[in-house]
């Protein structure tokens, strides 16, 4: 008879561990430990579960890589003893967490999945239990004793996504997130529906390596029609920059007047590193396709292609952190490393 896996929940703070303040109402965190006795059900999953926290568990909203870096080594130095492992966390940032510890994970074989909640756990209509219970049966599933999953994925709403394609679209609903260029891995209805050929194929028999220490000298500037010369400076002189993912229109168009290419080429002479996504919700940057884009790839700005704001500007913190020359940077973030694009 095979051995119940065993699974490591960790958690970061986020409203699925809060409760209200009687006197102001605001959503403070609570005793980690009171979590899990709320939840009785989780006794019935075939595992066995066994728990670790921050010590002062977060607001997501204050997410940033030192934390990051806490999640990973809690993952490297638990990696051995446990066979999948669900992180808690604020749906705010989620997906930016989700996506960077997908690059700073190497060579992953084992499922870190990602999960939270809108409502709190000891509220009524709490979409918490079913999050955290599905979560922690989808990093249950083996085969032959090996996981199915090996990689960072974020479940929420009954649907697993992964995590370095999915992006916050509703601060509302409980259906917060989505997955614009790639399907869901798995759906949660009466049973559970696994896609297999979804999931992202580790070829590699490596050991796990964990890159930590990411470099965060880096930008979003979201274009908007009225942006001027003066911001633009602003943004690409910033003291010790290194990159800037810039967020365009459609299929990666931006504006051809003189001013903004100038800028542009100025920042690439200065060395910095600029990559190209789309502001749309779905679809992918293909610069060159018209004439507002081809100055940007006669410049050397990096393609996005489908990748999600958020999975670009952690892949690029990441690569920045490795060093990587500038020759071969374009290259490389071109290049799909954990199935962030396609």
């Amino acid at each position: 008879m095979p051995s119940k896996a065993r699974i490591l929940l960790i958690y970061t703070g986020g409203t699925i561990g809060m409760m209200k303040d009687f006197e102001t109402g605001a959503l403070k965190a609570f005793n980690f430990s009171k979590l899990l006795q709320r939840i009785p059900e989780l006794k019935q999953l075939d595992c066995e579960i066994e728990t670790i926290s921050f010590e002062n568990p977060i607001d997501s909203s204050n997410i940033n890589p030192e934390m990051w870096d806490q999640i990973a080594t809690m993952i490297e130095e638990n990696y051995v003893i446990y066979d999948g492992f669900v992180v808690l966390h604020g749906s705010d940032t989620m997906s930016y967490s989700a996506s960077a510890l997908s690059f700073m994970l190497e060579n992953l074989a084992k499922p870190v999945i990602f999960t939270g909640s809108q409502l709190p756990i000891g509220d009524l209509r709490t979409d918490a239990k079913e999050n955290l219970i599905t979560a922690i049966q989808i990093a249950s599933l083996q085969v032959k004793s090996k996981p199915v999953i090996q990689e960072v994925g974020l479940y929420f709403e009954y649907k697993l996504y992964r995590g370095n394609r999915t992006t916050k679209i509703n601060a509302e609903h409980f259906n917060a997130f989505n997955s614009p260029n790639y399907p869901a891995l798995a759906e949660s209805g009466v049973h559970l529906k696994v896609e297999k050929e979804l999931f992202f194929k580790n070829k590699s028999s490596k050991d796990l390596i964990v890159h930590k220490h990411l470099n965060n000298n880096v930008f979003v500037l979201k274009l908007f029609p009225g942006i001027n010369e003066a911001a633009m400076n602003a943004v690409i002189n910033i003291p010790n920059l290194k990159g800037i993912v810039i967020e365009t229109y459609g299929a990666g168009n931006a504006p051809t007047e003189d001013w903004f290419l100038s800028s542009l080429q100025e920042a690439v002479n200065k060395g910095l590193h600029i990559v190209n996504v789309t502001q749309c919700s779905g679809g992918s940057v293909n610069m060159g396709q018209y004439e507002t884009s081809t100055a940007l790839k006669t410049l050397g700005i990096i393609s996005g292609k489908d990748i999600t704001t958020e999975a670009a500007i952690t892949k690029m913190m990441y690569l920045l952190a490795q060093n990587v020359s500038a020759t071969s940077f374009k290259t490389i973030f071109e290049t799909s490393l954990r199935g962030e694009l396609s």
